[in-house]
């Protein structure tokens, strides 16, 4: 595969500021990066629900975790969080903001776990950084190291809403950012042998109040959304 170094380095710059760079984007729409991460943490448990597994018995990997802002709100929903990035001056701030969660280097290649070891890989607007022709290797690396029965989960960028693309453009974190459509990325875990692929897309509406989530939960089925999510599993049957 590619050399990561270049890929990387922004993350390296804006590791002590992560948040305050993609605030500073997302002002001009009025909102802020916090809100996006808590609406990901409450998400996530609730998909996992709806397909009949129960978070707090799942090990989950978080691929990409960057300085691990979502990782608060995920602790004592699943039973052990691990989060690799390809940064190491992001993992060295993550460690100290959240010492509960183990934090490992990633080569960008290989996942540091074993084959059929982690309950859930996940990894939240990581793929549109990946060079495009690792894609399909990136997606075989999140099912290698599933469990059978385990569940692979991105959530990506929207390439198709306008709101969208003018945040991304105006990102600092997101210069080498190739936006992946929902057929994209089912056809890539699908090429990687995942089962039950599927996705939906979220934030139609701002889900600020009860009534705007049951309306964003109905919006899924089309294809506005600000962004979207994909669940895979791991066929019960594998082996390797």
């Amino acid at each position: 595969m590619a050399d990561h170094k270049d890929q990387n380095k922004v993350f390296d710059i804006h590791a002590d500021a992560y948040s305050d760079g993609i605030d500073e984007s997302l002002s001009k729409f009025g909102t802020e990066h916090d809100f996006f991460t808590v609406h990901k943490s409450r998400l996530i448990p609730q998909v996992l629900a709806g397909m009949g597994k129960t978070p707090a018995e799942m090990s989950l990997m978080d691929v990409g975790c960057g300085v691990g802002v979502i990782h608060p709100y995920l602790q004592g929903t699943f039973a052990s969080i691990t989060g690799v990035d390809l940064s190491e001056p992001s993992i060295k701030v993550a460690q100290v903001q959240n010492p509960a969660v183990a934090y490992l280097a990633y080569d960008g290649d290989t996942l540091p776990a074993a084959d059929n070891s982690v309950d859930m890989t996940l990894a939240i607007c990581v793929m549109h950084h990946v060079p495009v022709a690792e894609w399909p290797a990136f997606s075989r690396e999140m099912m290698r190291v599933l469990r059978p029965g385990g569940v692979a989960m991105v959530i990506e960028h929207n390439p198709y809403n306008p709101v969208t693309m003018r945040i991304v453009n105006t990102c600092p974190l997101d210069v080498d950012a190739v936006l992946l459509p929902a057929r994209k990325t089912r056809a890539l875990f699908s090429g990687a042998g995942a089962v039950d692929v599927k996705t939906r897309t979220v934030l139609s509406v701002p889900p600020k109040n009860a009534a705007l989530q049951k309306l964003d939960t109905w919006l899924g089925h089309l294809p506005f959304g600000a962004q979207y999510y994909m669940t895979a599993r791991k066929a019960e049957t594998a082996t390797a």
